[in-house]
């Protein structure tokens, strides 16, 4: 492979980066090579069982890291880590399909271009999706696209209806049906839709687009596609020429060294590793750089710098252990019951998503657990040295902005109070645990627990923030890279302003989305009347 020459070098297999492989090589013109710095575990039962916990961050599946210590978490540190193997992230996440709703898209649109508007995305929605569930609409759903969604459990447990009914109760929010539906974002349901087989099995970037009718388990396109995934390399730097195009990429390929260049671009779906990559490539800080001893190709101050990732907080109920049976009927449901809902805070955005809860039964007790969305609090990546395979620095900075720690408390005390006194009321084997309500009605208390029990949701985003290049963009709408040629960012690092749910979809969604304008792109040089989303973004002002 030393040396070998591609159309596209495509840096990473998660959600954007397969979808991106399979897409540029549908038309068996097109080559693309595939650098994965993993291994193809698609047939390990850890990776393809639903229920199989992963939360141990096994080395053999997982980036080996930990962020630095948390100014606003009392000096608390976390993993840092994603999936190292064939699918990325969606081969070892929690399956929840959440698509962003459209008050996000339509930040999205205004902050960027028509691209990511919600008419678009819910387009590509559609032509991505092969939905198994039930809804009220059924024009907003596709049923004929490689990502299998299921709805999951087909019929409420027990359990469920009791909490669903509790959290109805206690919000005022009507129950719903399909949260993914842009009429009904807002409410508790019985039902959550999973990446997931009709089996139960698991649903990954892999299974869906890198699968056995696109290549070989060893990685070669099947059928005359032009592809070649190559496992165990990882991604060293962009290689650029005297004029700042990127034209291939340096990486280790089982320990060797080795180069690969593209003929058309290089496109970076690393996830939590795409701004490390830009910045020892030399895109990025120029005082970070040059203090590393990076050449530097492009100063950007923004690379790294706006790290978002969504808090996870919980509370914990006892349960009638005679509900707890019937969960076993779809063991591979994962959750039990959950809702999405604005702040509780007077004064906020009540249309806007900002509070996601799940329920989770484990050995008869029953955890609520509670996700802010929309954190004001931001972080940062920043390299140590010049040395690419040394761990960054990463900061998330949660709790930074104050307002953080107000709007979580404010979920305590509005809703887990009224759920857990609802939930008694309907069945009174059912009682909070912890925090206890002395604890919530503390406000001291009640910042000490929250502290002392905080995690995240592993929803890292917009280190790479796609927006005008003087509004602390990174990628214009297209996830080209400013200040050079011919690279391309896309994965959830580009998000432009957070997502409200998990980040799975969105990442599919801007693989997806990316990979549609680079055809149209290369349509625009024969065929100038299907340039449908290339003549969209050259019309908006950020061209």
């Amino acid at each position: 492979m030393n040396n070998e020459i591609y159309d596209y070098i495509v840096v990473g297999t998660g959600p954007a980066g397969a979808v991106i492989a399979k897409t540029l090589t549908d038309d068996k013109i097109n080559s693309v090579l595939v650098l994965e710095a993993g291994e193809n575990n698609d047939r390990d039962n850890a990776i393809s069982d639903s229920t199989t916990s992963l939360k141990n961050f096994f080395p053999q599946y997982f980036w080996q890291g930990e962020t630095i210590p948390h100014e606003g978490l009392n000096g608390k540190s976390f993993e840092w880590t994603t999936g190292r193997l064939l699918g990325g992230g969606s081969s070892i996440y929690g399956e929840q399909y959440v698509r962003p709703t459209s008050h996000v898209f339509r930040k999205w649109e205004s902050l960027t271009s028509v691209l990511w508007s919600p008419s678009l995305a819910i387009r590509n929605f559609i032509e991505l999706e092969n939905y198994n569930g039930d809804t009220n609409n059924l024009n907003i759903h596709g049923y004929n696209g490689r990502i299998n969604i299921r709805m999951t459990p087909k019929e409420p447990t027990t359990l469920s209806k009791k909490l669903v009914l509790a959290m109805e109760q206690a919000t005022g929010f009507k129950t719903i049906l399909d949260y993914n539906d842009p009429q009904t974002p807002l409410g508790p349901f019985h039902s959550w839709q999973l990446f997931q087989k009709l089996d139960g099995r698991r649903e990954s970037s892999s299974t869906a687009f890198l699968s056995t009718d696109i290549m070989t388990p060893n990685g070669y396109g099947v059928k005359g596609r032009k592809l070649r995934v190559s496992f165990k390399s990882t991604a060293l730097r962009i290689i650029f020429n005297e004029n700042r195009d990127a034209i291939g990429i340096e990486f280790l390929k089982e320990g060797k060294f080795t180069r690969a260049f593209a003929n058309k671009k290089v496109i970076i779906s690393a996830g939590i590793n795409s701004a490390q990559l830009l910045m020892i490539s030399g895109i990025g800080p120029y005082y970070d750089l040059r203090k590393a001893g990076i050449t530097i190709v492009f100063d950007n101050p923004s690379v790294g710098k706006y790290l978002i990732n969504h808090t996870v907080n919980s509370a914990t109920f006892t349960t009638n252990q005679e509900d707890i049976s019937g969960l076993s009927s779809d063991p591979n449901a994962l959750y039990t019951g959950g809702a999405f809902l604005p702040t509780p805070l007077s004064g906020e955005d009540q249309s806007e998503r900002s509070i996601q809860l799940i329920g989770s039964v484990s050995d008869g007790i029953l955890t609520l657990i509670m996700i802010y969305l929309l954190p004001k609090s931001q972080g940062s990546i920043r390299i140590q040295n010049n040395d690419p395979l040394k761990i960054v620095l990463a900061d998330e900075g949660f709790l930074i902005n104050p307002s953080d720690l107000e709007v979580i408390k404010s979920v305590y005390k509005s809703y887990i109070v009224n759920i857990a006194s609802k939930l008694f009321s309907i069945d009174s084997a059912y009682q909070i645990i912890s925090p206890t309500i002395d604890i919530i009605n503390d406000d001291a208390k009640l910042e000490e627990f929250i502290k002392d029990n905080f995690g995240h949701a592993h929803h890292q985003q917009s280190s790479l923030k796609m927006a005008p290049l003087n509004k602390g963009g990174v990628v214009d709408p297209c996830g080209r890279v400013y200040g050079v040629n011919n690279l391309i960012v896309a994965d959830a690092s580009i998000i432009p302003s957070t997502v409200d749910g998990n980040t799975a979809a969105a990442a599919f969604l801007i693989g997806y989305t990316i990979a549609k304008q680079l055809l149209s792109e290369n349509l625009c040089q024969f065929e100038p009347n299907s340039c449908k989303y290339y003549y969209l973004f050259n019309q908006s002002e950020y061209d």
